[in-house]
């Protein structure tokens, strides 16, 4: 199993930092392991609702078949997926307030047979590198 939280400060008020992280169109914009979307997008983030992705890490892509288990608007939404070999992953996107701004956070986890040991480790690394990468754009957007 491979985990990672990454998290920024924006000087945004939460309402308009959580607009941004829960907008799923808008994902390929600063989400850089985003590849794609292979299927139609909800048209609101809500528990249930399903959609397909191509992500990439460590330059491999996966199609994963994301499903929504939570959220709280307008503070946080979980979505879980399943890949092809089996890999599992869990995202977190969270807004919390920050004095007159917000932190935007995102914990992943990533999980199945080949992500374990070395190979786990790796990818734990890579996501981390790629989603600290993904909010330093995010800032850049909705800073």
């Amino acid at each position: 199993m491979a985990s990672v939280s990454v998290s920024v400060s924006l000087p945004t008020a939460p309402e308009k930092t959580w607009e941004g992280l829960s907008d799923l169109a808008r994902w390929e914009d600063w989400l850089t392991i985003h590849q794609s979307w292979k299927s139609e997008l909800p048209a609101e983030v809500a528990v249930g609702a399903q959609f397909t992705e191509v992500v990439s890490v460590m330059g491999m892509a996966n199609k994963i078949e994301w499903t929504v288990t939570a959220v709280d608007v307008p503070s946080m939404v979980t979505i879980a997926g399943t890949g092809m070999a089996g890999v599992t992953v869990e995202f977190t996107l969270s807004v919390d307030p920050e004095g007159t701004g917000s932190t935007a956070s995102i914990e992943a986890s990533f999980k199945g047979t080949m992500i374990v040991g070395p190979i786990g480790k790796a990818v734990a690394k890579n996501a981390k590198g790629d989603l600290e990468v993904s909010l330093a754009k995010f800032a850049e957007l909705y800073g």
